[in-house]
């Protein structure tokens, strides 16, 4: 009697220490797609005025929602949506920047995407 007891303890503490690594590999996964930033040392950093800070703050909230919507996705799909969002925020903070502020937020989006393993 002792023995099978001894077993289901030990399975079920197997099970559970399973559960716990993928919970936290899914937490990890989630953070990685966590884009938000402190606008205004983003500000800083690109030169922006203040119209241009409430523009790009704007594209900036719609690509973090975006990718949190990636990050929430199934595995296959996960690649298309990121290069779907990562392509719209470019092209409408192309629209707000001047060509050097657009040089500098590209170096920045591509070094932080490449930081969390999401530029492949």
């Amino acid at each position: 009697m002792k023995k099978i007891v001894l077993v289901v303890v030990a399975m079920l503490s197997m099970t559970t220490a399973f559960a716990e690594n993928e919970k936290a590999n899914n937490v990890n996964a989630v953070n990685a797609y966590d884009m938000s930033v402190n606008i205004r040392k983003l500000g800083e950093a690109l030169g922006l005025t203040f119209e241009q800070m409430e523009t790009v703050s704007d594209i900036h909230r719609t690509f973090c929602g975006e990718m949190m919507i990636a990050s929430q996705a199934h595995q296959d799909d996960r690649k298309s949506l990121v290069e779907s969002a990562v392509n719209k925020d470019l092209k409408y903070m192309g629209y707000v920047l001047t060509a050097r502020q657009f040089e500098k937020y590209n170096l920045l989006l591509n070094t932080t995407l490449t930081n969390r393993g999401l530029n492949q």
